[in-house]
């Protein structure tokens, strides 16, 4: 990890002449699936509600779901909140779109450096860990996913560590890795999950702006690896006043870091991504 961290402050440090923007690197917490390296100011509460439907397209999209919106494949709604303007707390509750449902997800995001009015440096370094409780009722099954056997069997872990650099005023880029732990998993599958990716934030307006993301889940055994790379893109509206209203296009049906990462299946080139869509408020407390 620590060599992953010099190489990647090295790549970043190549363009450290730059001159400080006084503007975030990016706008929101989250960049459709993943999260950036943005925290909240210090007692700032940011309420959060998140929806993906149902494919769009394939054997289950098309004109009987009326392409997917009639499907809700996974809803979220949580807060977050700024300890400090480095530190920042939250909690959600998601339905979940993988065999975990009823999900609880706490976490927690420091930014190590970063972006803001005083920083001299436009690198931003932040790292998020997060525990998921799934509260599915437990099941008779012994080879259900959601036995259960011990209350440890319902808990994800989740680490992630992401550096961003704002190169201009118009582009943003972000690369992240991480590590998710499940306790409980499908006898054909392993507890463990590496991650490697990226996003990028591009403005195209004082409003509006283009995201993308896209992250490469590995498991290092030879198994059936059956889950594929949530790939993402969508349009960030800033509206004012602490209001900003996503919307996107991907193949994740999850919301949460553990889900969409351990549990996606779906292929774009099948037709099987959705419309979803982010609102969030802030408030100050």
């Amino acid at each position: 990890m620590k060599l992953i961290y010099a190489v990647l402050i090295t790549i970043f440090a190549s363009n450290l002449g730059y001159a400080q923007l006084p503007l975030p690197i990016f706008k929101d917490r989250k960049i459709i699936n993943s999260y950036s390296t943005e925290t909240l100011p210090k007692s700032m509460l940011d309420f959060r509600v998140g929806h993906r439907f149902g494919d769009m397209f394939g054997d289950d999209g098309g004109w009987p779901t009326f392409y997917g919106l009639e499907n809700a494949r996974d809803i979220s709604i949580g807060f977050d909140y700024g300890i400090s303007d480095h530190l920042l707390v939250g909690i959600n509750r998601t339905k979940g779109a993988g065999p975990l449902r009823m999900l609880v997800n706490s976490y927690i995001k420091y930014k190590i450096a970063g972006q803001d009015n005083t920083s001299e440096t436009p690198l931003a370094v932040s790292v998020v860990a997060m525990n998921s409780l799934s509260t599915m009722p437990r099941s008779d099954e012994v080879s259900a996913i959601n036995n259960f056997p011990k209350f440890a069997h319902r808990l994800t872990y989740h680490f992630q560590m992401m550096v961003s650099k704002r190169f201009s005023e118009v582009v943003s880029l972000q690369f992240n890795v991480g590590y998710t732990h499940r306790n409980f998993v499908d006898l054909d599958d392993v507890n463990y999950l590496v991650h490697i990716g990226g996003a990028g934030r591009f403005q195209l307006n004082r409003r509006l702006a283009l995201l993308i993301d896209g992250n490469l889940p590995t498991r290092f055994r030879d198994i059936d690896n059956k889950y594929t790379a949530p790939l993402g893109i969508g349009m960030e509206w800033e509206t004012g006043g602490g209001h900003v209203f996503q919307i996107n296009f991907t193949n994740s049906g999850g919301l949460s870091e553990p889900d969409y990462l351990s549990y996606t299946t779906s292929q774009w080139a099948d037709g099987q991504f959705r419309l979803g869509f982010t609102i969030a408020r802030q408030f100050k407390i």
